[in-house]
């Protein structure tokens, strides 16, 4: 029999939500983690893996990052995944050519990259002058800052650290060519740890994510339509309630062993739990939207409305803020209320004393 919608829900839930380890193990188990700038009341990447890492505090993947075998780059979006992940996507061929003078400046900034061992942005625009360009919002950034992005997205260059949440880089050491016959392996494992990260997954879901592993591989684009019906073959797949559901071969989604715990958790818009709008919806019954790119008078939840969860539902949404030294919190309910229970009460001031700790307001 195929699981039913609950079964569904409890596995999404309970499969993500591990028990919390140490951040190294968190992070394969996760294997891949977004990041994202926005600090609301913390970057996504801390507020991802605060539910999964023991005593862990917001800065501490960005303090720990030059001691793990990580790697940030792009994958189906820009993050950080352990660096034998990282390598199945490398040597990477942009879709943008670059001219014979852009390859020139990139060649000439990684030797003075190379000499240095590590670099700030700034001294290779203070060092090469490169002046100003349009970045992707119409406005203008420096233009050693954006070839350094499209030196790292081409493999040229790694992040070594992070000063203040800046990107500080080394030379990455040129990745051997792939052979033909290679690249079937390589985007099957890549495939796997897609869904491995976002199951269940509804099929379109995985479609759209394979779309996106296109940013990741553009030099195998083509090959990931085929990538993904192989796919298709060896996963476990569902009917439940009208829409095709896929999940790794070898774990039973309909199993006693998935269930939620009485926590209650905030989570940000891009946990692996609530970052699938379609399949939030199907699960949880109500539509949530990331609205801190829509005017605000636009808006219906929040510039970060973070989904909150308890009991395997997601009953909510709330926007955090510290104000002088505090958290301050502002809670949505989809029932119009909070629940008429002593337990959700409990639930809830525990999350938020954790997240006080999280963010160094207390202790």
């Amino acid at each position: 029999m195929p699981p039913t919608l609950d079964q569904l829900r409890r596995y999404a839930v309970a499969r993500s939500l591990f028990a919390p380890t140490t951040l190294m193990r968190a992070i394969t188990k996760l294997g891949f983690v977004q990041a994202d700038p926005i600090r609301a009341p913390a970057r996504a990447q801390d507020l991802t893996l605060r539910h999964r890492v023991r005593d862990y505090r917001a800065g501490e993947l960005e303090r720990r990052y030059p001691r793990l075998p990580l790697e940030e780059d792009f994958f189906v979006n820009y993050g950080f995944l352990p660096r034998a992940h990282q390598a199945l996507m490398h040597p990477r061929q942009a879709r943008v050519a670059w001219t014979p003078a852009r390859w020139k400046q990139a060649h000439a900034v990684r030797a003075f990259v190379a000499a240095h061992g590590a670099v700030h942005p700034r001294q290779v625009d203070a060092h090469f002058a490169h002046g100003k360009t349009t970045n992707g919002f119409g406005g203008a950034s420096n233009a050693s800052t954006q070839l350094l992005d499209g030196m790292h997205y081409r493999g040229l260059l790694r992040v070594a650290r992070r000063d203040g949440g800046t990107r500080v880089y080394a030379v990455r050491e040129d990745a051997p060519p792939v052979a033909a016959q290679e690249i079937p392996a390589r985007l099957d494992a890549l495939l796997d740890l897609i869904v491995n990260t976002y199951a269940p997954l509804p099929a379109a879901s995985l479609r759209q994510l394979v779309g996106y592993l296109g940013n990741g591989v553009p030099q195998w684009r083509d090959a990931c339509r085929p990538a993904l019906l192989r796919a298709r073959q060896r996963l476990q797949c569902a009917r439940v309630d009208g829409v095709d559901w896929l999940w790794p071969d070898g774990e039973r989604a309909e199993s006693r062993r998935w269930q939620p715990d009485e926590d209650a958790r905030l989570l940000t818009p891009f946990d692996p739990v609530v970052w699938d709008r379609r399949r939030f919806e199907q699960l949880w019954g109500w539509s949530y939207r990331f609205e801190a790119y829509t005017p605000a008078p636009k808006r219906k939840l929040g510039y970060y409305a973070m989904p909150l969860l308890w009991r395997g539902q997601v009953i909510g949404w709330g926007n955090l803020s510290v104000v002088a030294g505090a958290l301050q919190a502002r809670l949505h309910y989809v029932a119009g209320h909070a629940p008429k229970d002593t337990a959700f009460d409990t639930a809830l001031e525990a999350e938020l004393a954790r997240m006080r700790v999280f963010l160094g307001l207390e202790g």
